[in-house]
């Protein structure tokens, strides 16, 4: 908190289609989806136009014992366009209490589904995982800058290599994975994991066909997949979701950000059928799912994200989202752990990418990943310098993370990409001898 103060962040006073103002007037490109939510800029007619409509009905109503159209309508669409099998939808009012809500439904569906009671206790979860920062869901985490201080709150949890590089092939990954499974099946509760890309992990990304094989491998031992598609859905990896891309369906399915288009908060859980029933029964018989939320169903975020989806398939936001790829791809490619390239000032960085998802993580030497002290906060600086460029993005630790909306015009992709690439070349300059 000092070094932000110190700093002076902008105060973001309006918005204009893909860029921000601060109070000083300045404005920025928004590069980074307001924190990897914003699906089609902001300030969208179709979007404001809906939240008002619904402004001049009701803004808010439980969904405990009551209902709303909002909630029932964006419902059915979900489920007409989620994976197959996907029935039922619950919703809560962020991501991480989506991953909640789905741990407990994992939890309680075992203990009350047909062929009796079984005690599993068990979550799986990758090595460097993220799925949120409440105590369910740090319990799933494996980053140490976020999650280590917390230990002694935490549940235990069965972690399995990440297939990703630097690591162990994928082979290799899938074996030990199937090793732990095998050997723990009776106590596991599911397998929680975000599909193709772990985000906040640094733009981690998975090889093809390994999600494939974790769907293959839990349904053959009997284990519950939950699928956190909280970042990487809506248009993010150029399908509506990531699980799309292999043709999984995974039994529970968990969906926020870019939801409502970046919005309003919300999140919806996807269940199938299956699990549906376990918690039916009579009222006495305590079957209840006993979890909800004030905001549960909210009716402005729930018209918001009727509109974006409509927007989504309108304005072909998932081909715009693949020629974003390519826009990426060809910009960042020749600058890829090659400290040599055509530039003197060429950014020593390993560039991970797929989809509308970029990390450019830095090193002080990229041939041996011999990283940068920590107190120089390389990704930091690269932050402000870009913000100095009117751009906005953000890092995590020394991995600068490019995130643009789906709908972004390549032509403003690319502007991102020139300014990340300048600043990178600026404090890679500055820093080093």
């Amino acid at each position: 908190m000092s070094a932000y103060v110190e700093e002076h962040a902008p105060v973001i006073v309006a918005a204009d289609g893909f860029e921000l103002i601060d109070a000083d007037g300045n404005r920025y490109l928004d590069g980074h989806s307001s924190l990897w939510c914003n699906i089609h800029g902001h300030r969208v007619p179709e979007i404001d136009a809906a939240i008002r409509a619904q402004l001049d009905r009701v803004a808010h109503s439980t969904l405990l014992g009551l209902a709303n159209q909002p909630s029932i309508e964006l419902a059915e669409a979900l489920v007409q366009r989620a994976p197959l099998g996907l029935k039922k939808v619950f919703y809560t009012d962020c991501g991480a209490a989506g991953v909640e809500a789905a741990l407990k439904i994992a939890w309680q569906y075992h203990r009350q589904k047909p062929g009796g009671v079984e005690n599993r206790d068990l979550f799986v979860c990758l090595g460097s995982a993220y799925h949120g920062d409440t105590v369910g869901t740090i319990s799933l985490g494996g980053i140490d800058r976020f999650h280590s201080l917390f230990g002694g709150l935490m549940f235990p949890a069965l972690r399995v290599p990440t297939p990703a590089t630097p690591g162990p092939s994928l082979d290799d990954c899938l074996a030990e994975t199937e090793r732990l499974l095998a050997a723990n099946a009776d106590r596991i509760a599911g397998f929680v994991i975000e599909p193709l890309v772990q985000a906040a992990a640094g733009i981690l990304v998975h090889p093809p066909g390994y999600l494939r094989r974790i769907r293959e491998l839990t349904s053959r031992l009997g284990i519950l997949l939950i699928a956190d598609e909280i970042a990487v859905g809506f248009g993010r990896l150029g399908t509506l979701f990531a699980c799309d891309q292999e043709d999984v369906a995974p039994d529970i399915l968990i969906l926020s950000k870019g939801l409502t288009g970046g919005y309003l908060p919300l999140a919806a859980t996807l269940v199938t059928d299956d699990i549906y029933n376990a918690f039916l029964g009579e009222p006495w018989q305590g079957r209840t799912f006993y979890h909800g939320h004030t905001y549960t169903g909210n009716p402005l975020a729930c018209a918001a994200a009727l509109a974006s989806l409509r927007l989504i398939e309108q304005n072909d936001v998932l081909e715009n989202a693949r020629r974003i790829e390519n826009v990426l791809d060809r910009a960042l490619k020749p600058r890829n752990c090659n400290p040599r390239a055509s530039s003197a000032r060429a950014p020593m960085a390993d560039i991970r990418h797929k989809g509308t998802m970029v990390g450019i993580e830095l090193f002080q030497d990229v041939a041996t990943h011999t990283p940068f002290p920590p107190e120089r906060r390389m990704g930091h600086q690269v932050t402000l310098a870009c913000r100095r460029r009117g751009v906005i993005v953000r890092n995590i630790g020394d991995v600068v993370v490019l995130m643009p909306a789906p709908a972004m015009p390549v032509e403003l992709v690319q502007k991102l990409c020139d300014a990340v690439i300048a600043a990178i070349d600026d404090v890679l300059s500055a820093g080093i001898p």
